[in-house]
C-alpha cells in the first residue's frame, strides 16, 4: 500500500459516500455506516448490520449488529470527514467516541427504553439489544472513520461474564481490506526457506490433465503462522469467512486444541487447498515432499486453520504437536474458477452449505457483470450522455477499474460512462427481485440474508436466461426501487425506510399484477408521473402497517414474518386510474417474464392437473381476486405464485397443487371467467 494509493482511495470512498447520501437521501455519516457494513459483512467480519444513528446526552451510536445466535453484539459509531483531504483522528476524539459508544451499551443493560421514543426505530435498536445482552458472550465497539486513526491500546475486559473488545477501522484498515485477497497477488509459500523443511507428501495417479491431487500433513504452528500473515486472503476462494467461535464445530475445534492437541489429527476432518503449481522436492530422508506452493487458497477448512491461529492468538495455546491432514489439488490456472468452487460445494461437510456460498462465480452473475460493461442505458436527460449500470459481482471492481484509469481526463470521461449512483452489487440485485417477486418480509432480513435465499431460489427454480433483455428489466426494477426510495424519503417517515420501500414495492406489483412497463422505465430511465404518484399514495397505508404490528411487537422483527406481508398484500388499495391506464395487459406483462429450464414431467395426478394450468389462468385468477375481494390473500398468492412456477416450468408441490386446484375451482364457483377455458379439473 502506498501513500498514493491511499490517498486516492480516501478521496473516490468519499465521492461513492456523497453519491450514495444524494442518491438515498440520508447523511452522509449514515451513508458512510451503510457502506462499511456492506464491506465488512462481505468480509465475514459483522453478521449482516443496520443503520441507526442515536445520539443523546453522553451516548452516541451509529448502529448495531447481533449475531444469529445472540452470542456477539457489535455496536458501531461513525466518524465522518467530507471536507478535509485526508483527514487524522486525534487520540482524544477517538477514545471520547468509544466512551459515548460503551455508555450506550450500558445503558441499554440498564432499561434504556424508557427514555427513547417507543414508535422509533432507535427504540427497536435498544429493545433487540436488552435482550441480546441477556445471552451475549461478547461486546464489539467498532468505531468507523475514514480518518487516520491512532492505535486504540484497550485491553479487551470481561464484565458479568461479557468480553468487551475495542476495534478501530479507520482509512488505512479500510484499504487494506479491500485492496487484498486478488488474484493479481497469488500466495506463494516456500516451506523450505521459510519453515526449515518440505511438507512430506503422497500424490495420487494422475486422473485428469486439468488437476493433480496431493496428501500432506501440515504442523499446527504452519498454519497459524500462515494465517497471521494472510488472514481472509488465504480463504479468499473458500466457501465461507471463519465464524469465531460460536458454532458447535468452532468450540469442538477450541476444545481439542487447548486440551487434547496431540489427538487433533484423530478428531479433525482436516483441510481442502488449492494451488495453480507445486515444487516437489526431496527431502533429508529422501523422500519427496512439497517444497513451494504457488496461488495456495484454503477453499475447505477455514474454521480449522483460522481457529488454530485464534487459539494461538487469544489462548496462548502451544501447537507444536498439533497436525493437520491436508489434502492439496493442483488446479490448472485456466480452470480455477470452474473447479476450486466444485470442490469447496463437495468437499464441505462441516456445517451445511447452501448453493448461495457458492455465489461469486455462478453463471447468472458473470453474466450480468458481463452485459453491464457492454450494455449502454439511455440518457436520462436527454444530454446525449448514455451510461452503464456498473454490476460489481466482486468486491472493489469498480475501484479497480477507477484505478485502470490512469489520466484525469480518462478519470473524468470514465466517472461519466459509469456513475457510482449507477453502480450496484450482488446484494443489491437480489433486493431489487426480491422486492418485485412480492418477498420483503425476506429483503427485511437484510442485505446477506436475503441474498443467500435469493441463491437458493435460483438453485430451486433454475437460472433465468440472463441476455440483455433480462439485464435491462433488471436495472428496471433497480430504478423502481431507487425511486421508490426517494419518494418515501419525501414523506419524512422518520425511520424504517428500507422496509417501507419493499413493502410498497412488493404491494405496488401485486396490486398491478405485474403489469408495470419495465420496458419503458429502461427507455426512460425514470418513472412515469402516474406511477410516482401511485407510489407516493402507497407508500403511506403501507407505513401504517408496518409500524403498528400487532401485540405491540418490534417492528424490525415484524417485518421479517411473513405474516407482515400477508398484511400488506390485504390492504384495500385500488390501483388510480392514471396508472392503470398505462399498465401493460396480461399477456404483454406474462412476456416481461424469463424463459427458464424445463423440469420433469409431474407423476402426482394433482401436481400434473396443476402444471397444465396455463400460468395466464393463474395471474388472471389472481387479477380477478384482487379486483373483487373474492379469495383469501393466501389464496391470491398462491395463484400469483403458481402462475410463476408455470411460466419456470417448474411442477408445484403437491400441497401447492391440491390448494391451487380448489382455489381455481372456488373462483370458477364465484364467477371468474378465464379467457382460456379450464375443463377436467380433478377434486381436490
Amino acid at each position: 500500500m502506498t501513500e498514493i494509493g491511499l490517498r486516492d482511495f480516501s478521496r473516490d470512498l468519499v465521492q461513492d459516500v456523497l453519491a450514495t447520501a444524494e442518491a438515498t437521501d440520508t447523511t452522509l455519516p449514515d451513508a458512510f455506516t451503510q457502506r462499511m457494513i456492506e464491506h465488512l459483512t462481505e468480509a465475514g467480519e459483522l453478521d449482516d448490520g443496520l443503520v441507526c444513528y442515536h445520539r443523546a446526552r453522553g451516548v452516541e451510536v451509529s448502529g448495531y449488529a447481533v449475531s444469529d445466535d445472540e452470542t456477539r453484539i457489535d455496536v458501531f459509531v461513525t466518524h465522518f470527514r467530507h471536507d478535509v483531504d485526508n483527514p487524522t483522528l486525534p487520540l482524544s476524539e477517538l477514545e471520547t467516541l468509544m466512551k459515548r459508544l460503551r455508555a450506550f451499551i450500558d445503558k441499554c443493560r440498564d432499561g434504556y427504553r424508557t427514555d427513547v421514543d417507543d414508535a422509533s426505530p432507535v427504540f427497536d435498536m435498544v429493545q433487540d439489544l436488552e435482550r441480546a445482552l441477556k445471552a451475549a458472550t461478547t461486546v464489539r465497539l467498532l468505531l468507523f472513520t475514514n480518518a487516520t486513526a491512532r492505535v486504540l491500546k484497550v485491553t479487551p475486559a470481561t464484565v458479568d461474564g461479557i468480553e468487551y473488545v475495542y476495534r478501530v477501522w479507520d482509512i488505512a484498515r479500510l484499504h487494506r481490506l479491500l485492496t487484498s485477497g486478488t488474484f493479481h497477488e497469488p500466495i506463494v509459500v516456500d516451506f523450505v526457506d521459510r519453515f526449515g523443511a518440505p511438507l512430506p507428501c503422497l500424490s495420487t495417479p494422475a486422473t485428469d490433465r486439468d488437476y493433480s491431487v496431493l496428501l500432506t500433513i501440515v504442523p499446527g504452528n504452519v498454519l497459524a503462522n500462515l494465517y497471521d500473515e494472510y488472514g481472509t486472503r488465504l480463504l479468499e476462494l473458500n466457501v465461507r469467512s471463519f465464524l469465531q467461535t460460536k458454532g458447535a464445530v468452532n468450540r469442538g475445534i477450541r476444545e481439542s486444541l487447548l486440551k487434547t492437541p496431540e489427538r487433533f489429527l484423530a478428531y479433525n476432518n482436516g483441510i481442502s487447498a488449492t494451488a495453480s503449481h507445486v515444487d516437489l522436492v526431496r527431502g533429508a530422508d529422501g523422500a519427496t515432499g512439497i517444497g513451494k506452493l504457488h496461488g495456495l487458497q484454503i477453499v475447505n477448512g477455514g474454521q480449522t486453520t483460522a481457529s488454530i491461529h485464534s487459539a494461538v492468538q487469544k489462548d496462548g495455546a502451544d501447537v507444536t504437536d498439533v497436525l493437520v491432514q491436508a489434502k492439496v489439488t493442483v488446479v490448472s490456472p485456466d480452470r480455477l474458477n470452474e473447479i476450486v468452487p466444485a470442490i469447496s460445494r463437495y468437499s464441505n461437510t462441516q456445517n451445511k452449505v447452501t448453493t448461495a456460498d457458492f455465489s461469486s462465480n455462478d453463471a447468472l452473475h458473470v453474466d450480468m457483470e458481463k452485459l453491464s460493461r457492454a450494455v449502454w442505458a439511455p440518457s436520462a436527460t436527454g444530454d446525449g450522455q448514455d451510461t452503464h449500470w456498473f454490476y460489481e459481482r466482486a468486491r472493489g471492481q469498480y475501484a479497480d477499474e477507477l484505478a485502470r484509469q490512469r489520466t484525469p481526463a480518462r478519470i473524468k470521461a470514465w466517472k461519466l460512462s459509469n456513475p457510482t449512483k449507477q453502480k450496484f452489487t450482488k446484494t443489491d440485485l437480489a433486493k431489487y427481485i426480491a422486492s418485485w417477486d412480492q418477498l420483503p418480509h425476506i429483503v427485511s432480513r437484510g442485505a446477506e440474508k436475503n441474498f443467500r435465499e435469493f441463491m437458493i431460489r435460483l438453485a430451486t427454480n433454475g437460472r433465468p436466461a440472463v441476455d440483455e433483455t433480462y439485464f435491462r428489466r433488471t436495472i428496471a426494477k433497480a430504478i423502481l426501487f431507487k425511486e421508490t426510495e426517494r419518494l418515501v424519503s419525501a414523506k419524512g417517515f422518520g425511520g424504517y425506510r428500507a422496509n417501507i420501500v419493499t413493502f410498497t414495492i412488493a404491494m405496488l406489483v401485486n396490486a398491478t399484477s405485474q403489469r408495470i412497463d419495465l420496458d419503458g422505465i429502461w427507455r426512460t430511465q425514470s418513472l412515469t408521473p402516474a406511477l410516482e404518484a401511485a407510489i407516493s399514495q402507497l407508500c403511506e397505508p403501507v407505513q401504517r402497517s408496518i409500524t403498528n404490528p400487532p401485540r405491540a411487537a418490534n417492528i424490525g422483527e415484524w417485518c421479517k414474518r411473513p405474516e407482515s406481508w400477508t398484511r400488506v398484500e390485504a390492504l384495500p388499495w385500488t390501483v388510480p386510474t392514471a396508472l392503470a391506464a398505462e399498465l401493460l395487459d396480461l399477456r404483454a406483462s406474462r412476456r416481461q417474464g424469463a424463459a427458464l429450464p424445463e423440469t420433469a414431467a409431474p407423476t402426482d395426478p394433482a401436481v400434473a392437473a396443476a402444471a397444465a394450468v396455463p400460468a395466464q389462468t393463474w395471474f388472471e385468477t389472481a387479477h380477478w381476486a384482487k379486483e373483487t375481494g373474492s379469495l383469501q390473500p393466501w389464496q391470491r398468492g398462491l395463484a400469483f405464485s403458481l402462475g410463476q412456477r408455470c411460466e419456470r416450468k417448474t411442477a408445484p408441490t403437491q400441497k401447492q397443487a391440491v390448494q391451487g386446484i380448489a382455489l381455481l375451482k372456488e373462483a370458477l364457483r364465484l364467477g371468474f371467467r378465464p379467457a382460456i377455458p379450464v375443463e377436467n379439473l380433478p377434486d381436490a
